[in-house]
This record gives structure tokens, C-alpha cells and sequence, in this order.
């Protein structure tokens, strides 16, 4: 079955109706999970889809503090239609933006627009509001909290399995005014990465510091398929922009980078195409594209896919060099070869989140078989090298297998324990997270 329900009050009588008859209860935000997230479990349990779509409005803006008051199932476009007219934007776009909703970024911990600082859905939430079948549990609105462990991080990256998210107070900000950007090549891939680092690390907090290996930025942004491509890009609503772009650009020179002085765009706010151009606006068309572009590759034949994670700068030449190794290889055993690439979507001071893509040609009828043993070997790699088998994507059901081998067993009690006290019957998205 499916509910819609349209306020608050119909999400706790669809929560008691299914608690009293154990019945399975799956908040559904846009649908756009990468990782099964959303389907029921199997067996012959009745399941009813808690729609949230009839939850989409932005209820109240706080100026002064800067923060609003949103219900959880908002999408991406709607949210920022609803702050528009105020001068704010959340400013957090994950690929899947217009198919998402706030609920859905906040419970999967999703990725977004600025690829330094404020990287997660974690650093927008101010409070949150989450109905349980033991009730409603909502954090007090707060700038920061020394106030034991925080409430807002057990339902950031619950998944569904504790409660629906039906409101949050999310810190917004005014729209960006002055922009700047450019666009680095490099020999090697290596130079490449070191010179993010030494950016990310300078901590100038680019919104945009996105590397792309040869082969990605040979497909996705037109370059000859030889060097690699460092994106940079900075915006504020306040202050112009010129200063710490040039100080980026600065750094990423001196570890190798090449970009001409007036291919460095800065605009005060009369240029909104900044970004836009050459390379760089190619990339960004191409990303915009990329999920749209998956019907037509399956439906070629081809078997491919996405994995993130993430890994601290001293492990990271060692972990590429072994996750590559094991793709190239499982894709040359499953496909008889294929391509495989890869990008920073995300860096840190202290590590960078890859993000990495393969595809190869599939066999009429074994599709779903090659792709579950590529899966496979991906997954294997991320984990057997230490990274984490999700940066963004969240752990939903396929990645269950290794999330079990990533988090500490103590931890995995003090989840249960949790689910226990607030979802006793365990009627909310079983299987996922908590055994």
C-alpha cells in the first residue's frame, strides 16, 4: 500500500495504524536512492510506502539568524522557489536535486553543491523533527551544543530506520552575488591531486575544488584525454571574490597546474555565466546530463556504475592504485575490459572523496549478474583498502554487507538498542542499518 499524507498529524495515525498491526513503514522522500534504500524488504509481511510529497513547504524564515523552518518532503526545485523571494538559498544541490527532498538528504547524509567546508546535508541542520511509534522526538534549535551526544546526528543518516523526518530548521544563506572560477590542466593525475591538496589545505574554502583524472576529463569536459583537470570555483554573497581565487590558482600553479590569466573568470555579478565556459562549463553540462544519460547506455547494452568513499591523503596513492587495479581486473573478467575513472567530488584537509565510474559491455540476458559481481569487486576493494563503502550514496540494502565489516560492534549495539526504544516492533525500513 501507499499513503500520501498531507500533514504531520496523518503521518503519526499511518504510523500507529502500522505499528498495531506490524506492519512495515518506508518513508519515501523522491525515490531517487541509488541503494535500494526505499524498497520493501521481501517475505510476506505487508508493507505500506509513506509518500511524503504532500509535506513540501517552507514554513517559516528567520532572517535574523539566518534559518528556516522546512517540512521534510520538499524537493530540491520547490525548496529553493520557497526561499527565493526571501533573498536565501540552502544552497545544497546533490546530482539528484531535482528528484530529491530535504528529508532524503538529511537522513542519507547527502553530498552537495560546495565540495570543501560545507560538504553534507550535516552542516545545514540547525534542529530536526522526526515521528517514531514511540512518538515525536524533536532537538532544541541551536547554533552548537556541548550538551552530551547530539540528537540531530542519530537521525542524520538514519535511513528510515528510526522515524520519518517530517520538519527541520535548516541554516540558509543569501544568494551569491560575486563569482570566480578557472580551470587547471596537468600532466599527471598525481600532480593533479597534490595540487587540490595543497588548496584544500591552505583552507581558502573554494565552493568548488573538483578534480578530474584524464579519462573523465577526456569524456566529460572535452579535454584530449591526456591531463588531468582541477576545477575551482568561488562564490559569496558579500564579499568580491578575485583575492582568493588567485591565491588558489597561486598554489595549484605551483604544483604543476596550467591555466592562461584570462581564462581566470571573476565576476562582481554582472557575469552568470562564470563557470560556465570552456572546459569547465562542459564538465558541469556533462554532470548535469550524467543520470539522464544511464537510459541510454542500458539500453545499449552497456553494464556500468558509480562507487564514492573517501580516504586520509597519506593512504590515498596506495588505495587508487589497488582499487584501480581490482576494477580494471574485474572488468576485464566480466566485460572482457572496459573504462574506468575517476573524480574528487568532494576534498578534505585531511583526505579527498573519490568518486569512481566504470562501464563494459554487457551480455543479453546476464546484465544484472555482471553488474552485481562488479559491484562486488568494487565494494570489496573500497573496504579491503580502508576506505568507506559510501561517502554520500548512503548504506540502504546493497551495501549492507560491507557496512557490517565498517562499523564498530559496539557500535552496531548501541544502534540496535536505539531502534529498540524508539521502533520496538522494528516495523521502519527492517534491514537496513540495524540486523
Amino acid at each position: 500500500m501507499v499513503a500520501y499524507p498531507c500533514t504531520e498529524a496523518e503521518v503519526v495515525a499511518v504510523m500507529e495504524w502500522c505499528d498495531s498491526g506490524n506492519i512495515v513503514a518506508i518513508p519515501f522522500g523522491g525515490g531517487s536512492s541509488v541503494v535500494a534504500g526505499v524498497e520493501p524488504p521481501g517475505g510476506d509481511r505487508p508493507c505500506v510506502s509513506i509518500d511524503l510529497r504532500e509535506l513540501n513547504q517552507v514554513l517559516e524564515v528567520d532572517a535574523t539568524s539566518r534559518a528556516a523552518r522546512i517540512q521534510g518532503g520538499v524537493l530540491g526545485p520547490h525548496l529553493e522557489d520557497q526561499l527565493r523571494p526571501h533573498g536565501f538559498t540552502l544552497r545544497h544541490y546533490p546530482q539528484s536535486f531535482e528528484w530529491s527532498t530535504l528529508g532524503g538528504w538529511i537522513v542519507t547524509r547527502s553530498g552537495g553543491h560546495y565540495a570543501t567546508n560545507h560538504t553534507h546535508i550535516d552542516d545545514f541542520v540547525e534542529s530536526t523533527r522526526m515521528v517514531t511509534p514511540k512518538g515525536i522526538m524533536e532537538s532544541r534549535r541551536l547554533p552548537g551544543s556541548g550538551a552530551g551526544p547530539s540528537p540531530d546526528r542519530l537521525v542524520l543518516g538514519s535511513e528510515g530506520a528510526l522515524g520519518i523526518l517530517t520538519e527541520a530548521w535548516m541554516r540558509i544563506q543569501a544568494r551569491p552575488v560575486f563569482r570566480a572560477s578557472a580551470g587547471l590542466t596537468f600532466d599527471s593525475w598525481q600532480a593533479g591531486y597534490e595540487a587540490a591538496r595543497q588548496v584544500v589545505q591552505a583552507k581558502l574554502w573554494p565552493a568548488n575544488l573538483r578534480l578530474l583524472d584524464p579519462t573523465e576529463a577526456g569524456s566529460a569536459a572535452g579535454l584530449k584525454g591526456d591531463e588531468a583537470l582541477l576545477i575551482i570555483g568561488f562564490e559569496s554573497a558579500e564579499l568580491p571574490q578575485d583575492w582568493p581565487i588567485r591565491q588558489a590558482v597561486r598554489r595549484a600553479r605551483e604544483a604543476g597546474g596550467r591555466v592562461e590569466d584570462e581564462a581566470i573568470r571573476i565576476s562582481d555579478g554582472s557575469d552568470e555565466e562564470v563557470g560556465r565556459q570552456g572546459a569547465v562549463g562542459a564538465w558541469r553540462n556533462s554532470f548535469v546530463r550524467a543520470p539522464y544519460q544511464r537510459n541510454l547506455t542500458a539500453g545499449m547494452g552497456v553494464v556500468g556504475d558509480t562507487f564514492e568513499t573517501s580516504i586520509t591523503w597519506d593512504r590515498w596513492p596506495s588505495f587508487d592504485a589497488n582499487v584501480r587495479a581490482a576494477m580494471t581486473g574485474a572488468l576485464q573478467r566480466v566485460c572482457g575490459g572496459g573504462t574506468l575513472s575517476c573524480r574528487f567530488t568532494h576534498v578534505y584537509t585531511d583526505g579527498p572523496a573519490p568518486y569512481y565510474s566504470f562501464s563494459g559491455m554487457g551480455r543479453q540476458g546476464a546484465e544484472i549478474e555482471m553488474w552485481t559481481e562488479l559491484k562486488k569487486a568494487a565494494s570489496d576493494a573500497v573496504i579491503a583498502n580502508g576506505g568507506t563503502i559510501t561517502h554520500h550514496h548512503a548504506v540502504g540494502r546493497d551495501h549492507m554487507p560491507w557496512y557490517r565489516q565498517q562499523r564498530p560492534e559496539l557500535f552496531h549495539s548501541a544502534l540496535k538498542a536505539a531502534k529498540s526504544a524508539l521502533d520496538p516492533k522494528g516495523i521502519l525500513n527492517p534491514g537496513i542499518l540495524v540486523d
